[in-house]
């Protein structure tokens, strides 16, 4: 197998092969000056193709096709490194090995780059759900976040005195939570046109137990356009983390914007499970943006918290400090410097920037709209 895939690399790795792949990789770097088009072209109609595709050939099977894909990969990786670790303990490495190593390597990340743009990472570039919903982002003041906070907890409170163990088992099931994902997008359709979700595809990752040490909580394979979900963390965030996963399916590269796809689809879905864990995770966005300049009223606000939510929140601390270690830093940098590279500057902080979106709507829509 991995000798017809290196006949198959080699064959495409000719002259041909390259020059057509730096065509596609600038020209794709190209049109990433182009929001609108990208937006009234890509993410509205060629993505949309293309992510339907893939769900439909990919999601029937019952494991994640794209968790094999990168398992496959990085035991290429492994495997390419030991013949390198090999070749350089025999002393066979010369000027002719690197260069050739060099090549491949190239050849490679241009490969993925390329495809990995067409696929998906063009929607990083377009207009997105502010254009979509006509909302003016702003930099927000100390009062617009003080406003958000306190209406994120009030329903924070309402709904952790309404949810019960047993609607949190309703969704234990892997997939039961993601036959509620879909018909939590299936109902937010009703009124938003362009949050169709057909077919569905979220599976739980392949590599949960190791993502949490990690530090992901799910993913979006742009290859084989599969959500992803580690479904080994807490239950009160697992429903929010699938409609966000799902949001990358729809074309929301950016996290924040994802986030607030999640906010959109859970908000109205009958559920007290779903809006539970969506305004928990959204009251953890907001309060630690207020803590950043207000931290007196930031701990007034979590003093009236609903012993549930306080409960919940001290699982989800012991959670993550189970599964403190160094490789989670390094991949969380690694991570951030991605969202960077992909047109979101603030790295990882990009997902508190849901904020921004969540109060130009309440400006826009009333505070009852949160």
């Amino acid at each position: 197998m991995l000798h017809f895939l290196s006949k198959i690399f080699a064959y495409v790795m000719k002259a041909w092969g390259w020059v057509l792949l730096i065509i596609m990789a600038l020209f794709l770097k190209f049109i990433t000056n182009y929001p609108f088009w990208i937006e009234e072209n890509y993410s509205s109609n060629i993505y949309l193709l293309i992510s339907k595709f893939q769900r439909a050939v990919f999601g029937w099977v019952p494991f994640s096709i794209g968790d094999v894909f990168y398992a496959f990969i990085i035991i290429i990786v492994i495997l390419k490194t030991w013949q390198l670790l090999s070749a350089w303990y025999k002393k066979e490495i010369d000027r002719q090995f690197i260069l050739m190593g060099l090549k491949h390597l190239i050849f490679f990340f241009l490969f993925m780059y390329v495809f990995f743009y067409a696929l998906w990472g063009l929607n990083y570039y377009r207009q997105g759900i502010a254009y979509q919903f006509s909302l003016e982002i702003k930099e927000n003041s100390r009062e617009d976040i003080d406003t958000l906070v306190g209406q994120l907890q009030q329903k924070l409170n309402y709904y952790a005195g309404k949810v019960n163990e047993k609607q949190r088992d309703s969704i234990s099931k892997k997939q039961q939570l993601f036959e509620r994902t879909n018909d939590a997008y299936l109902y937010a359709a009703t009124t938003i046109p362009f949050f169709d979700y057909t077919p569905q595809s979220i599976k739980p990752s392949l590599f949960s137990y190791a993502g949490n040490y990690l530090g992901f909580q799910g993913y979006y394979n742009p290859f084989s356009g599969e959500a992803q979900v580690n479904t080994t963390i807490p239950r009160c965030l697992e429903p929010f983390v699938s409609a966000h996963e799902t949001a990358h399916q729809l074309g929301y590269s950016k996290e924040s914007e994802a986030n607030f796809v999640a906010f959109l689809t859970c908000k109205n879905y009958p559920s007290t499970t779903f809006q539970y864990s969506m305004y928990f995770d959204l009251y953890h966005y907001a309060i630690s943006e207020l803590w950043d300049s207000d931290s007196l009223k930031a701990k007034e606000y979590n003093q009236k918290l609903h012993p549930q939510v306080v409960k919940d929140f001290r699982e989800c601390e012991e959670f993550y400090k189970r599964h403190q270690n160094p490789m989670e830093t390094f991949i969380t940098f690694l991570y951030g410097n991605f969202l960077v590279a992909n047109n979101q500057p603030e790295g990882k902080r990009s997902y508190n920037r849901v904020i921004n979106y969540l109060i130009a709507y309440y400006k826009k829509n009333g505070i009852e709209a949160i």
